[in-house]
């Protein structure tokens, strides 16, 4: 379950959208692997094609899973450039650090939003307790693209905590809509973007339809968290670990099944329709610019881990 959550009746509504609703070019199911140390993890955008994703890159689901103890696995230090990591924790805890003195906390609903730019070294690694203990641990993490001209801007960091998240609910009470970046018919989330982008958590409640309007000029892509239900103005079969590649209009449709609470991510942006060459940590334009990323990491121009920084704790 969600972290964040609220009684839709007592949040902000939604107005019922006109306009065409989005009919589906595609629906995908993510395969599994791992990642970093060996967490589980669901490649949400495996087999659509970067220009369909565009503004994004990449995104996996961690989890959901329950730890055993001494199992919680995260990533210790490695580099980025040219781009933006947004790591959002629907349960659970994770510690962050980077090289630019960015970090802390990320729990139950928070999002951390790092852009990489020039370059940064960083760390996402469970904290002790969770190790020791175990426990639920649910998140995504999505990688941004940055458009030519902020590439090489300097890393900056935002700390979004789940109480600074935009909490609405649809017309008729059935979804409440958790809003971290750009905005829904003009309820803005806290997240700042170098493109228009918007990102956001709706959490359908068993039985409901919720129609949700979205920026005709953006691409519009739905991911399943977790439960059953449909999408789309076909109403097709989707569920957790399932994407969703709409095409053109004016709304999202999204509908929980009868016995189930449908979680969905959705995201959207202004294509940047820039060359992409991206490489292991590094999204450029051009394959010179990666080598010199590469160049560039091994000869340190990236950043260092900070003396005492953080490290996984294994025990």
């Amino acid at each position: 379950m969600p972290a964040v959550t609220a009684d839709p009746t007592t949040l902000p509504h939604l107005a019922a959208p006109a306009g065409a609703p989005r009919t589906l070019r595609s629906v995908t199911t993510a395969p599994e692997g791992f990642e970093g140390e060996g967490f589980p993890v669901r490649r949400a955008f495996a087999g659509v094609s970067l220009a369909d994703l565009d503004p994004f890159i990449h995104m996996d689901q961690m989890g959901p899973i329950v730890w055993p103890p001494m199992q919680a696995k995260g990533t210790d230090w490695h580099p980025h450039r040219g781009f933006e990591t947004v790591t959002y924790i629907v349960d659970g805890t994770f510690l962050h650090q980077d090289s630019h003195g960015g970090g802390g906390v990320i729990s139950d609903g928070a999002t951390q939003w790092m852009t990489a730019g020039s370059g940064i070294l960083h760390i996402e690694t469970p904290p002790e307790e969770l190790v020791r203990r175990g426990g639920l641990f649910h998140g995504i993490q999505l990688w941004v693209n940055l458009p030519s001209r902020s590439k090489m801007l300097s890393p900056a960091y935002q700390n979004l905590e789940a109480s600074d998240v935009t909490l609405l609910a649809s017309a008729d009470d059935g979804a409440i809509i958790r809003v971290i970046a750009g905005e829904i018919d003009g309820n803005k989330g806290p997240g700042s973007t170098h493109t228009p982008i918007t990102l956001a958590h709706v959490t359908v409640s068993p039985g409901a339809r919720v129609v949700l309007p979205w920026h005709r000029e953006f691409n519009a892509l739905a991911y399943g968290l977790e439960g059953v239900g449909a999408v789309g103005a076909e109403l097709a079969g989707f569920g957790q670990g399932r994407l969703a590649l709409f095409g053109e209009g004016d709304t999202i449709v999204l509908q929980a099944a009868e016995d189930s609470t449908l979680e969905v991510l959705l995201l959207g942006g202004e294509p940047i329709r820039e060359p992409v060459a991206a490489q292991g940590p590094f999204v450029m334009n051009t394959r010179e610019e990666l080598l010199t990323a590469f160049e560039d990491f091994r000869a340190g121009r990236m950043g260092s881990v900070p003396a005492g920084g953080l490290r996984p704790f294994r025990g």
